[in-house]
C-alpha cells in the first residue's frame, strides 16, 4: 500500500489531528491520514479533498444506506450538515490496522429542528485499495448491519433519495461556501 497519496492530494485540511489506537495497534503515515478524514467525515466535516481518498467506485454502508460511487456516497457525508444541528465525537479507537482497518466509534447526534438527541456506537470497517484509497466503509451501528431484501431495498432506495436532496459541491469554491 502507497503512503505517498496523501500528500499528492492539494488543500487537505483534515481536522482531526490525533488518532487513538488500541495497544499494539500501529497505523501507517497513510492509513492515519485516512482514517483522520473519516472522522471529519463522521463529524460534519465534509471536503472535496478529503473524499478525493475514495475510489469513485467506492461504497459507504450504513443502517439506513448502501451507496455505491463518488455522488452516491459524498451526498450522505454532506448530507450529514444538513441533518444534524450537532455533532460530537465521544470515543473513537482504532483496534486493528489490517484490512480492513477497524474502529470504534461512539457520536452524538443533535436532529435539526426537533433537537432530539441520538447516541450512536458504531464499529467502522474501512477497505483500503492497493493504493491505499477508500474502497469501502462499513458503519455498524451496535457492531452490526440489517440483513435481507427488504431492508436492503429500504438502504438502496434512500442511497438514490439522498444526492436528490443535498447539494454536494462541484468544486473548491462551493466546497468553501459550505464551510469546509
Amino acid at each position: 500500500m502507497s503512503t505517498g497519496l496523501p500528500s499528492a492530494i492539494p488543500n487537505l485540511k483534515i481536522e482531526t489531528k490525533d488518532v487513538t489506537t488500541a495497544p499494539g495497534v500501529t497505523l501507517s503515515e497513510g492509513q492515519s491520514t485516512v482514517v483522520r478524514s473519516i472522522l471529519d467525515l463522521f463529524a460534519g466535516r465534509p471536503s472535496l479533498p478529503k473524499l478525493a481518498l475514495w475510489r469513485d467506485d467506492a461504497t459507504f454502508t450504513d443502517p439506513l444506506t448502501i451507496a455505491t460511487g463518488r455522488d452516491r456516497y459524498a451526498a450522505q457525508w454532506y448530507g450529514l450538515q444538513q441533518a444534524f444541528s450537532e455533532i460530537e465525537r465521544l470515543h473513537h479507537e482504532v483496534t486493528d490496522a489490517g484490512t480492513p482497518i477497524l474502529m470504534d466509534l461512539k457520536t452524538r447526534y443533535v436532529i435539526k429542528g426537533i433537537g432530539k438527541e441520538q447516541i450512536i456506537n458504531s464499529v467502522v470497517a474501512v477497505h483500503l485499495d492497493e493504493q491505499g484509497k477508500v474502497s469501502k466503509l462499513e458503519d455498524r451501528w451496535n457492531g452490526t448491519l440489517p440483513e435481507g431484501s427488504i431492508a436492503n431495498a429500504f438502504r438502496h432506495l434512500n442511497a438514490v433519495t439522498v444526492p436528490k436532496l443535498v447539494s454536494v459541491p462541484k468544486n473548491e469554491e462551493e466546497d468553501a461556501k459550505k464551510g469546509n
